[in-house]
């Protein structure tokens, strides 16, 4: 699955990886008004431990690298497309925090696996990945994989996985929402074990307009044109699967015309925060 990359030199590896993860975690943002309406968290993620999961998912994650590092295809720090994705990270990550209050917590990372599938991830503790297939054969512009990026850090900030196994497993264990803390533990427990869940889970339709919306404001903020958003979708709805390539990006997030409509109504709300950033440089 996974195709060939250049190994970088340790001590390159470690000194690019510290500077991104430096800068990522580096000036914090006041809290801004959100241009977008998506409601609150649902309440029925706290049935699940963040702080277990998101270990758990850094657990997976890591395993998910050395994987493809061992089968050559973790892309070097040097790597241009790599790069690319983490100087838009470096511009997205400082506009999550308003979005959740653990995100100074989370230890931000970005990394690239060649692969010719379509495909792109955010674990919960701000885990990315993009597979280099959905950066080539959809061609997209640094604006677009922005708009990717943006929504697959928002189903992370929105707590989205978490949601999706609190139920799984309240239905399993047969709690009732209104039980005191009976099977509180077992549900820790659950999360994890189920760790590598997090990238098959089935979002909602909700959270999919959540994602959307939320990571149209982040792209925004940090200086990526709106208007992207429609052409991302556009190009996903045009994609046609092949055997080689496989769209498993449209697996678990489907295109189709009502997701663009919503996109293009929410365009202009954050098309002066777009400006104001292109103004800040």
């Amino acid at each position: 699955m996974l195709c060939p990359a250049p190994v970088a030199a340790p001590s390159s590896l470690w000194s690019a990886r510290r500077a991104f993860l430096l800068a990522a975690g580096a000036g914090a943002v006041a809290p801004a008004i959100a241009q977008v309406d998506v409601g609150s968290s649902s309440t029925l993620r706290k049935l699940i431990p963040a702080e277990t999961l998101e270990r758990s998912a850094a657990q997976q994650y890591q395993q998910m690298m050395e994987q493809a590092r061992s089968q050559r295809a973790l892309a070097p720090d040097n790597h241009p497309q790599l790069q690319r994705l983490r100087a838009i990270a470096q511009r997205l990550i400082p506009f999550t925090a308003p979005w959740n209050d653990r995100v100074g917590q989370w230890r931000w990372e970005v990394n690239l696996i060649g692969s010719k599938q379509i495909n792109a991830f955010c674990m919960p503790g701000g885990k990315i990945a993009f597979y280099t297939g959905i950066l080539d054969q959809l061609k997209l512009t640094d604006d677009e994989a922005a708009m990717i990026m943006g929504h697959e850090m928002a189903h992370a900030l929105r707590e989205h996985a978490r949601e999706r196994l609190a139920k799984t497993q309240a239905t399993n264990i047969g709690l009732r929402l209104g039980s005191q803390l009976l099977g509180l533990g077992d549900l820790g427990n659950a999360a994890a074990s189920l760790g590598g869940q997090l990238l098959t889970l089935q979002f909602s339709r909700s959270d999919e307009s959540d994602a959307d919306l939320v990571g149209l404001e982040l792209a925004a903020r940090g200086g990526y044109d709106p208007e992207a958003s429609v052409s991302l979708w556009k190009k996903m709805g045009n994609a046609t699967g092949n055997k080689q390539g496989g769209l498993a990006f449209l697996s678990t997030h489907p295109s189709g015309p009502a997701r663009i409509e919503q996109l293009q109504l929410n365009v202009p709300k954050v098309q002066k925060l777009y400006e104001a950033a292109r103004k800040r440089g």
